[in-house]
């Protein structure tokens, strides 16, 4: 293996810096992930786009922040600025299970430690930065940050927080993915001017005094939130704030959002139309060198990106809208996709890493299939304000065609070096029924399915039901169950034609709000009708800027303010969760009991059977579910 020169990573020690001539740095990116040098790791694509615009950047990841703090002081004052993000991960997410308790590794440090970042990495890292250079501007970035951006509830901490903005003592805030907002910050910081000068550029935040009029600038109008103040003291304004963020948040036409906090002001622009396929291939394009930086040689591999190096990210964006979900609030609900030739490019520079062996292990993105896909009319996308083009029904403006993708699958197959190209992303299943998607006009679909079952199926495909409850997959903004059954005939039709042997692998969720203990047991007895034996399960976690957290918190759901149970003590969480391993022997006289309380003996025949019956056999097919999903 032929050992690249240092100088091929963004500086993470002065001596790089000095390798590259430079008497000082212009920006200084801190970040809570190490150091990988790749388009799926934030750090990297922003350092990279700095880079791309002539500016010196040098990289603080992971710093020491119980020490004398050596590890911020390093580069000393930058020229323009430091940039903030706590990493690819919400840090509470990152360290913190759904019962609260500490993770025993982190996939974004070598050999999987944990403890290298702090809880809150953000607001720790930027009042750090915030008392060594008092002077210097701070801007917000990543998910944690974006997912913070107004009041929110922390459950960690069981209560209302107001905007990162105002904790953390920073100057400004990137929400979403961030190419747009920063290459405008940089022309303007190039040209002198500060921070608290930047106050017409989209997809940013700021605190405002409330003592100084705020301008108008571009002609947007402006929506005021509930203060930060009436929220802790009503739950229910706080729901009703969280429709008009989600409401805003997806429009390309959106307003200016306001949000009192004591005596400040929160100002959230609106956001970017989002990216056309240049844009993006321009992100995806510039020089990574794909690879972890050197110093992490000797400390072992970084799990994230041993999972991610032979994979090809295709688009951004998801337009489910799902209610536990992350991804449409960070990425947007619009897809923005990239070219065939950036996508084949990237297939190529993989095919040159040394550890490659022919394998691509993923031909993904958020959702695996959504790809190039969007509104047959844009003017009509102009004007919408739903949270999801997929719910309740399929939006008939929208374009489900898999042919762009199918093609492109075939163009990678196509490539000598190329032994098996896989998808490892989560399929959106419900695209591909056509009882439910009525888009399927030329049977492209059905072509799509041939190709992914037979040519891009790892032993197993990912699909996301997540419930078996209409009302509860209501709530979740999910279609109902029988679409499921309907695509596993049609999955299983296709293997058996090929005489494959590919299970299908269900991701469900516990502990939903809307789902009650019974809804849990019907959940086990369906999907045990089924053949699955569900082996790890993910138990619902409100993460912050989600419906299903806004519901979790203020017990009423945010569009209708009706009230909406959610399961919360512990008791009643393991006893949802206990449902999915009726097979288990431990659980077995609990789950007998239970039922016959609730009065449903009919769920204990189909789960357990009689006594006699219960060790009679297992489920035909074992559906091993991972439960390990990152949204």
């Amino acid at each position: 293996m032929i050992e690249r020169p240092l100088t091929d990573w963004l500086p993470l020690t002065m001596k790089e810096v000095e390798k590259r001539g430079w008497d000082e740095v212009d920006i200084v990116l801190v970040s809570g992930d190490a150091y990988v040098d790749h388009p799926a790791f934030g750090t990297a694509v922003i350092g990279r786009i700095m880079e791309s615009e002539g500016f010196r950047v040098a990289i603080i990841a992971q710093p020491n922040w119980k020490d004398d703090l050596r590890d911020f002081k390093k580069f000393g004052r930058p020229k323009y600025f430091f940039g903030v993000t706590a990493g690819c991960m919400d840090s509470m997410v990152n360290h913190y299970t759904a019962n609260k308790r500490l993770r025993s590794n982190d996939s974004y440090t070598p050999g999987g430690e944990a403890g290298f970042r702090p809880d809150y990495a953000t607001i720790v890292y930027s009042q750090i930065l915030k008392t060594i250079y008092p002077d210097v501007p701070v801007l917000l970035g990543g998910i944690e940050a974006s997912l913070r951006r107004v009041t929110h509830y922390d459950y960690w901490q069981d209560q209302l927080m107001p905007s990162i903005l105002v904790d953390s003592g920073a100057d400004m805030l990137v929400y979403g993915m961030g190419e747009q907002p920063l290459r405008e910050i940089l022309k303007l910081a190039q040209k002198g001017v500060p921070f608290s000068s930047m106050r017409n550029i989209n997809q940013v935040a700021f605190m405002h005094n409330n003592q100084t009029e705020l301008r108008d600038y571009n002609n947007w109008n402006t929506v005021a939130l509930a203060s930060h103040e009436e929220c802790l003291e009503d739950k229910i304004k706080y729901a009703a704030n969280f429709k008009i963020v989600e409401v805003e948040s997806n429009k390309w036409q959106a307003n200016r959002i306001t949000q009192k906090v004591g005596d400040q002001v929160l100002v959230i622009n609106p956001p970017f139309k989002t990216m056309d396929e240049a844009e993006i291939d321009k992100s995806f394009d510039l020089p990574y060198t794909r690879l972890p930086h050197p110093k992490y040689k000797k400390r072992g591999p970084i799990p994230a990106y041993d999972m991610i190096k032979f994979s090809v990210n295709m688009h951004r964006g998801c337009f489910g809208g799902c209610s536990f979900c992350t991804i449409s609030a960070h990425q947007g609900k619009f897809i923005a996709s990239r070219s065939e030739k950036s996508v084949l490019k990237e297939v190529d520079e993989i095919t040159k890493h040394p550890e490659f062996k022919g394998y691509i292990s993923d031909l993904g993105g958020p959702s695996a299939n959504m790809y190039k896909m969007k509104g047959k009319d844009e003017a009509i996308c102009a004007r919408c304000q739903s949270p999801s083009c997929i719910h309740p029904v399929i939006c008939s403006n929208l374009d489900t065609s898999h042919k762009p993708l199918t093609e492109l699958y075939r163009k990678v197959d196509a490539n000598p070096a190329i032994k098996k190209a896989f998808v490892g992303s989560g399929v959106r299943y419900d695209l591909l029924v056509d009882d439910f998607n009525k888009n399927n006009e030329d049977g492209n679909h059905d072509e799509y399915m041939e190709q992914l079952t037979t040519r891009h199926v790892s032993g197993r495909l990912k699909v996301a039901p997540e419930h078996t409850s209409d009302d509860t997959l209501r709530i979740m903004r999910k279609p109902s169950f029988k679409y499921f059954k309907t695509f596993k005939k049609k999955y299983d039709k296709i293997q058996e034609k090929h005489n494959l042997k590919q299970p299908l692998i269900p991701y469900f969720i516990s502990s939903h709000p809307g789902c009650e203990e019974q809804d849990m047991a019907n959940l086990a007895a369906e999907t045990k009708d089924m053949g699955f034996q569900l082996e790890q399960v993910q138990d619902f976690t409100p993460t912050p800027m989600t419906v299903a957290e806004v519901i979790y918190y203020s017990g009423v759901h945010p569009y209708t303010l009706k009230p909406v149970r959610t399961a919360k003590t512990r008791e009643e969480k393991q006893a949802q969760n206990r449902y999915f391993f009726w097979y288990k022997a431990e659980h077995k006289d609990w789950i007998r009991n239970r039922l016959n309380k609730l009065n449903r003996p009919d769920l204990v025949d189909r789960l357990l059977g009689s006594p006699k019956k219960e060790n009679t056999g297992k489920p035909k097919q074992s559906g091993k579910f991972s439960g390990k999903k990152r949204r």
